[in-house]
């Protein structure tokens, strides 16, 4: 098969051992991230097979339509960013495992090490030591403080053992079952989603992005925040109501945020409010971004490829595609 995966920013899966399950195959790896149709249209025209890497390129119908030997759309996770009726539409089978059970623990770590950074203050002091200034000031530590987990998934529950480890109270919010369940394994929940706010020192986003998830931080949840309090997201830009976050750090509430995502990516944009604020710690969506997380999540995505490959594709999130007389 053509096989052809993009964003490959810095030219790491041909070193990936699991890149030996594409032997035989003719595959083209993009380094570069492009989002233009007519583009992106002409690059992939010949492909048979796509590699997606997470969310970072839209896979909408006015592409779908200008790829006619296109059969299979092939990833790891959420899909948000695939048309997929449109794929369904046009005969394209989309594989996307879903890794249940596996949390990734290169986002929880990821996740772990921002806090880190915001609460002592690293990236800040680590400038004025370079600038000859020596300290700026004084950082704050973990222990005895409280620690939220908003969304109790497989990644919260990882950093909730962080926090447990560094001394630190945690306090769950989520919807009422996942409450039940963190209660059942020994966490203590909010009463309330205002009172989570209110009583968190550190309070970091783990939960997927979905219609019912859109938003789900407002400007009123920030504004309850304390002054020394730190919002963290690892997760997805979109939880946070659009310009929330830079408004409530301007009025001082909270005090501090670490962010790994953003609305739009990659951010190139130097002026962003985020990346020129001091009592930010930015990184550039690496939650992910292991190279042992890397051979997990393209073993699963080679495997669909081979399997589909074989006659028999495996977790195909639109099954209808494979009654269809319009399968490719």
């Amino acid at each position: 098969m053509r096989i052809a995966i993009l964003d490959d920013y810095h030219d790491t899966i041909r070193t990936l051992p699991c890149f030996s399950r594409l032997a035989g195959h003719d595959v083209t790896i993009w380094n570069d991230h492009i989002q233009d149709t007519n583009a992106l249209a002409e690059r992939l025209r010949d492909t048979e097979a796509l590699v997606l890497i997470r969310e970072r390129t839209k896979i909408r119908q006015p592409l779908l339509d200008r790829l006619p030997q296109l059969r299979l759309i092939s990833q790891r996770s959420v899909y948000p960013h695939i048309d997929i009726a449109d794929c369904t539409r046009l005969g394209i089978v989309v594989s996307s495992s879903q890794h249940p059970g596996t949390p990734s623990y290169a986002t929880a770590e990821l996740t772990w090490g921002l806090i880190l950074a915001a609460m002592r203050q690293i990236p800040q002091q680590m400038a004025s030591l370079k600038a000859g200034t020596w300290q700026i000031g004084v950082g704050s530590t973990l222990r005895e403080k409280t620690l939220g987990i908003f969304g109790y998934g497989r990644i919260g529950k990882a950093v909730a053992e962080y926090g447990r480890a560094f001394g630190m109270n945690v306090l769950v919010w989520a919807r009422e079952a996942t409450r039940e369940k963190a209660r059942a394994e020994g966490w203590a929940t909010a009463p309330s989603k205002q009172a989570f706010f209110e009583t968190c020192d550190v309070i970091t986003l783990h939960m997927r992005l979905v219609d019912a998830t859109r938003h789900i931080v407002t400007a009123a949840d920030l504004a309850r925040m304390k002054p020394t309090a730190l919002m963290v997201n690892t997760s997805r830009a979109p939880l946070i109501e659009p310009g929330a976050l830079v408004a409530a750090l301007k009025a001082g509430r909270p005090g501090m945020a670490a962010v790994d995502v953003y609305e739009e990516e990659p951010l190139r944009d130097t002026a962003h409010p985020l990346l020129n604020m001091p009592n930010v710690v930015c990184t550039p969506h690496l939650g992910y971004v292991s190279r042992e997380e890397y051979e997990i999540q393209f073993t699963d995505i080679f495997d669909q490829i081979v399997a589909f490959a074989e006659g028999h594709p495996i977790n195909v999130v639109n099954p209808d595609v494979l009654t269809s007389k319009a399968r490719r």
